[in-house]
């Protein structure tokens, strides 16, 4: 019974935080009719401003990290946001009914990190006397990038060759991302170049090569750290209003998506547990470490995740990838953390 109460309670207080909340807010507006509107030249800003900084964060707390110690835990961060992508790419985006392209956005999300979540995750440590690396929040870009041009990378090639298929099956000519040739290898480095140019992937690798190359502290912490979170509910609110008019596209695969949000935290976060033993054994990566490490896996993002694949994928559906993170995966990937900090007990020992 306490479980279920503190299941309950999770649920509520994840539909009262403002990334649910707005996105709610939004499908209420457009059931009811609303003109509201946002013109298109101020989303494209807030899209500008939200993945500047996610970037510009990312590579600030790269820079400051011992990048010697950072090493082998920041691989293995990146190799598993890659594997939950491919893991997500097999299961859901494979599932009859579920579109491609939805099922990558998704798997995108959660290959992603949640801050919340990996925040949550220290406190839960920090109680229990654990010890972890202070270079910890450094690993979160690493996980969060390569999942996210991974899934975008992925998604655009199934749109490629569904084009490809369907002017083939017309009797016309193959077609190639930037006419290049017939080749394959032709249409995946097109896709790939495309895919880094894109307007969402080039703001946040610029922002990131600021953080670490440059100085912006002071330009970060007086105007980007304010307004994040106010323009991260705006573009909420929009995708909301987005995410009811494709409602429709949901209704007959809706359990797929809930049976991904409560099993995936569980998967990934045991994907995420293996790496950082792998590095513990390599490296003495601390048990607290491991947890964490854990923890962002098993975590979706509900910060730099939305507006990347809002910008990159506008053809995904938001009330699929959105409300699967945050509505399901983001409770669940709470609730699991008491189970890698017993596994880490058993397996190493704190």
């Amino acid at each position: 019974m306490d479980m279920l109460f503190d299941i309950t309670a999770t649920l509520v207080a994840q539909l009262q935080k403002p990334t649910l909340a707005f996105l709610i807010g939004g499908m209420m507006l457009a059931a009811m009719g609303s003109k509201l509107s946002v013109p298109d030249p101020v989303y494209k800003f807030i899209v500008l401003v939200l993945l500047l900084k996610v970037g510009l964060g990312a590579g600030i707390s790269v820079r400051e990290a011992n990048l010697i110690a950072l090493a082998v835990p920041a691989l293995a961060a990146a190799l598993v946001g890659v594997a939950i992508v491919l893991l997500g790419a097999q299961t859901l985006a494979r599932t009859p009914g579920v579109s491609r392209m939805d099922g990558m956005a998704t798997a995108g999300l959660f290959g992603a990190v949640s801050a919340s979540t990996l925040a949550a995750g220290m406190v839960m440590l920090d109680a229990e006397g654990i010890a972890y690396e202070g270079f910890i929040g450094a690993l979160y870009p690493f996980m969060d990038i390569a999942a996210l041009v991974t899934a975008i990378l992925l998604a655009r090639m199934s749109a490629a060759r569904a084009a490809n298929a369907q002017l083939a099956g017309g009797g016309t000519a193959m077609l190639t991302v930037g006419g290049g040739g017939a080749g394959g290898d032709g249409v995946v480095k097109e896709i790939l170049t495309d895919t880094l140019r894109s307007p969402a992937i080039s703001a946040l690798l610029l922002g990131l090569a600021i953080g670490l190359l440059g100085r912006p502290e002071q330009v970060y912490a007086s105007f980007y750290e304010p307004l994040f979170r106010g323009l991260l509910s705006i573009l909420m609110l929009i995708m909301g209003m987005e995410a009811w008019a494709r409602l429709g596209e949901m209704r007959k695969v809706a359990h797929a998506y809930v049976a991904y949000g409560i099993a995936a935290p569980f998967v990934h976060g045991a994907l995420g547990f293996g790496a950082g033993l792998i590095a513990h054994h390599l490296t003495g990566f601390s048990a607290g470490g491991v947890v964490l490490l854990a923890v962002m896996a098993a975590s979706s993002s509900d910060i730099s995740g939305p507006p990347t694949l809002r910008g990159a994928l506008p053809e995904a559906n938001p009330s699929a990838y959105v409300g699967t993170s945050t509505g399901i995966g983001t409770p669940v990937a709470i609730l699991s953390i008491p189970v890698w900090i017993a596994l880490a007990e058993w397996l190493i020992g704190i």
